[in-house]
């Protein structure tokens, strides 16, 4: 009796490891988003005066708040994403845009740019669901192109390579549009660094759209991402279809990814750090290791929101540097900890 309650000890210490960590991240973010809605060009002016001013309240509503809580969105499908690829690979530096998702998306909206000559964040909205459209078309069409190249998901190796092909070949096409078609380089750059500062409502619901059944699949399949880390051959001996199980878990990943990039670009480091942050935080599965993802990529990208219109208010930062800088400077951390670690050890 008393051995079995030390064996069942463990377990029960890391699920409420999991607990607390996803309600700390849920009230992190719930303070991320007051504060991301006082910080702005007007400062906190704005939020003083909402009560009685028409204006006020029209940026606090129409400006600061869907825009925080779009970055939250578009950071929570990234971290699922880099979860759901780190785990489908068995590789800790894959990252959501393996799959060709985010050259296909800058592709398709650099083409779009020459053919319309608008800009990739229009007033109009027309204009607006044309890039948008056209970022996540050419997403997907990346994703379409990798699976081609790699002949199906039967094969996790060759899948991995067809996805670095493509995003370099689609990359190569995005540079020879942009070179032809000058113009659209200045609407490129934009998009190359990532922002979440043109994000609305529309957007939103868009992004919380692709993140439910994304999210829900991938949850559904942790269990199969459990077996898959202990290799191909031992997932098979225990009678998962594996190629069903790839296939939903890619369309899952290509989902998550291409409703992100579309709405705010490319944005660095949020999906390859974020499942990183969890398992130095807490031993789990990958089901909850999915959503604890989801909630740490929200966090990272609403924080790095709020810094890029803080530091140097009342102009702002692109946030794709800023977790380039935060997410690179992490990672770098870690790998030198483990090192050194390692070599103590020795």
């Amino acid at each position: 009796m008393t051995s079995s309650l030390a064996a069942a000890s463990p377990m029960n210490r890391s699920d409420r490891r999991a607990w607390l960590l996803g309600a700390a991240l849920l009230l992190l973010a719930l303070g991320l988003l007051v504060l991301g809605v006082c910080v702005g060009s007007t400062g906190f002016e704005s939020v003083l005066g909402a009560w009685h001013d028409q204006i006020a309240w029209q940026i606090v509503r129409d400006i600061r708040l869907p825009r925080t809580l779009g970055a939250w969105i578009a950071g929570a499908l990234l971290g699922l994403a880099g979860a759901v690829a780190q785990g489908l690979f068995r590789n800790p530096l894959a990252d959501p845009y393996l799959l060709g998702s985010a050259s296909g998306a800058a592709l398709g909206l650099a083409l779009a740019l020459a053919l319309l000559g608008a800009s990739p964040f229009a007033t109009q909205w027309v204009l607006r669901l044309g890039m948008t459209g056209a970022a996540f078309v050419g997403a997907t069409a990346g994703v379409l192109l990798t699976l081609a190249l790699a002949q199906g998901v039967q094969h996790t190796l060759r899948l991995l390579l067809a996805g670095v092909i493509v995003g370099v070949v689609l990359g190569a096409a995005r540079d020879l549009v942009t070179l032809s078609v000058p113009e659209v380089m200045q609407s490129m750059q934009a998009f190359m660094l990532g922002s979440t500062g043109f994000v609305g409502w529309g957007a939103c619901a868009i992004m919380a759209a692709a993140a439910v059944p994304s999210l829900g699949v991938a949850c559904a399949l942790g269990r199969a991402l459990d077996a898959l880390a202990l290799g191909e051959s031992t997932a098979a001996s225990l009678g998962l279809p594996l190629v069903a199980i790839r296939a939903a878990l890619v369309g899952a990943l290509a989902l998550a990814t291409g409703a992100a990039v579309a709405q705010t670009g490319l944005i660095a480091f949020v999906g390859l750090a974020a499942p990183h942050l969890v398992r130095s935080a807490v031993k789990t599965t990958h089901a909850r290791l999915v959503f604890l993802s989801a909630l740490t990529g929200g966090a990272l990208l609403m924080a790095a929101d709020v810094l890029a219109r803080w530091l140097i208010a009342p102009q702002e930062l692109p946030v794709g540097v800023l977790t380039g800088l935060l997410g690179g400077s992490y990672l770098l951390w870690l790998m030198h900890r483990r090192i050194g670690s390692r070599n103590r050890s020795l």
